[in-house]
């Protein structure tokens, strides 16, 4: 019982963190999209709470902010976003969770929920976009995806192996749940 109110209170933190955080950059909506603050979080999310809750966190993340403060617009944007954030929750989740916690294994995780969730934005893009009017083809998921979120990807590469690296339950071996 006391694990989970834990989880529930981090994945709190982390969700007002997402909310948070692109006021820092919100001002020049250029290099918000190149440092995607509300991702850091949900990684976060995922690898310290676990699957359910860095999923959901995800999931909510967009569309909560768009209702508190009109941003990022709700379509195509927010939802894309939305499917995105909830698979790197779940992915960095279910992987970290699951794999002995070293560095490596953090990279690995992170890794794969950064690939996955952006093949899923990527799809939900495409999909969105042959539901109304909006253009979206594989050049504008290649700059979506990749050329405008290199800064983006490289703080995360730093960022939150840095930070997954220091937390007190990183030196504790892994307990399996069967």
């Amino acid at each position: 019982m006391k694990t989970n109110t834990k989880k529930l209170v981090l994945s709190g933190l982390f969700l007002a963190l997402g909310l948070l955080l692109p006021f820092l950059t919100g001002q020049i909506p250029q290099i918000g999209n190149m440092l995607c603050p509300m991702h850091l979080p949900v990684f976060l999310c995922g690898m310290i709470c676990g699957l359910p809750y860095g999923a959901l966190i995800g999931l909510i993340l967009p569309p909560l902010r768009f209702l508190l403060f009109s941003m990022p617009p709700i379509f195509p944007t927010g939802l894309a976003m939305a499917l995105e954030l909830c698979t790197y929750g779940l992915v960095s989740g279910l992987l970290y969770q699951r794999l002995q916690h070293n560095v490596k294994n953090i990279y690995l995780s992170l890794i794969a929920a950064m690939v996955s969730g952006r093949i899923i934005w990527g799809i939900a893009r495409f999909i969105f976009a042959g539901l109304s009017s909006i253009e979206f083809g594989f050049a504008m998921f290649l700059s979506g995806a990749l050329t405008t979120a290199i800064p983006s990807i490289i703080l995360q590469l730093i960022l939150i192996p840095l930070i997954i690296s220091r937390l007190p339950a990183f030196s504790k071996p892994k307990q399996r749940v069967y």
